[in-house]
């Protein structure tokens, strides 16, 4: 049985706690929390639970073998470095820090302890995407020219951290792990209406290796909640949309062939020419899961068999990174930023 603490129990933290309490591989011994109303929350629903507003007083615990993270993003490089010193393995809400040069600290650490870090890019456990990055590793979409990606709600609104952060990252780390690489520039634009210096939506255009594009809306100041994502190839196109728990995605059998131009100095319409394959729709069934259920497995499991977590601490330096660059570009009026390699 793997003792858990969980740091933070607001809005994310709860449904954390019920999956490493229902869980029969683990037992939740501590919960910690700044606000002592949730702490009588988690007293009156877990009777067996200790609770304190001290993360060091959970970390002290010699039972306690991992530690479970969700707190705002700027406390994370601090709390994950004191459970990670204290020995335990760790479970960080996405983004893992605010600086890359912390989260590669981080990376060090855990490695040197010899301790899982394991960050919840939760979307990566989601069925449909997975089920994308088998079409896109197997050729079903040929070469793949761009995705778009929109993420979109009324609320929750950050005071931390702004919209790319937030919600963006999401996004990153679905398109680096499908194209198994990270961007190798970024450019954005955004508008902080709500509260000074903290965007509440970005517009931000990811570059990869070969030539593909990412574009990405984030934004809690929206009418319409949306998670809609548009992968264009040259054989396929795909649909996902994250919200539809029936028929989440869908492949175009759409292609342009036989493209034709004249030398550019022939001054004529009749210059350019395309043919437009329009095929089927294909609806693959996707069995639904909760992805939050098999992130907390998978972090179990790598605990027990000291596997890699699929995203580890590694995977999540990958998206601060091309966070931070969009950051730059954001805070330069949209220049392109190049990502270190």
């Amino acid at each position: 049985m793997i003792g858990v603490a969980v740091v933070g129990a607001g809005h994310w933290g709860p449904n954390l706690i019920r999956n490493f309490h229902d869980n029969p591989r683990s037992e939740v011994l501590w919960v910690v929390d700044r606000d002592a109303t949730r702490l009588e929350e988690v007293r009156a629903r877990f009777a067996s639970v200790r609770v304190s507003s001290e993360p060091a007083e959970a970390f002290r615990d010699g039972h306690v073998d991992a530690v479970v993270v969700s707190t705002p993003t700027v406390t994370h490089y601090e709390i994950v470095k004191a459970a990670l010193a204290g020995g335990k393995h760790v479970l960080v809400e996405k983004p893992i820090a605010t600086e890359a040069r912390h989260a590669e600290e981080l990376c060090e650490l855990a490695l040197q302890a010899r301790r899982v870090l394991m960050v919840g890019h939760v979307f990566l456990y989601n069925v449909a995407v997975q089920e994308v990055k088998r079409y896109i590793e197997a050729g079903e979409l040929g070469r793949i020219y761009y995705a778009s990606m929109v993420r979109t709600n009324l609320g929750p609104i950050r005071m931390d951290v702004n919209a790319a952060w937030d919600l963006a990252s999401h996004d990153i780390a679905i398109v680096n792990y499908w194209l198994g690489s990270e961007p190798v520039s970024a450019t954005a634009y955004g508008g902080a209406w709500l509260n000074p210096g903290i965007e509440d939506a970005i517009f931000a255009t990811l570059r990869y290796p070969d030539g593909v594009l990412a574009h990405l809306h984030a934004s809690w100041l929206h009418p319409r909640k949306a998670r809609d994502v548009t992968v264009v190839g040259d054989r396929r196109m795909l649909t996902f949309d994250d919200l539809s728990l029936t028929e989440p995605l869908r492949i175009y059998d759409k292609q342009v062939t036989e493209v034709q131009t004249r030398p550019a100095f022939i001054d004529t319409f009749a210059s350019f020419r395309a043919s437009v394959r329009d095929g089927d729709i294909v609806i693959p069934k996707i069995t639904p899961g909760e992805p939050l259920k098999a992130e907390c497995d998978h972090f179990l499991e790598c605990i027990r068999t000291g596997g890699q977590p699929l995203t580890g601490g590694r995977e999540a330096l990958a998206v601060v990174r091309a966070l931070e660059a969009i950051q730059r570009s954001l805070r330069h009026g949209g220049r392109e930023e190049s990502l270190p390699r």
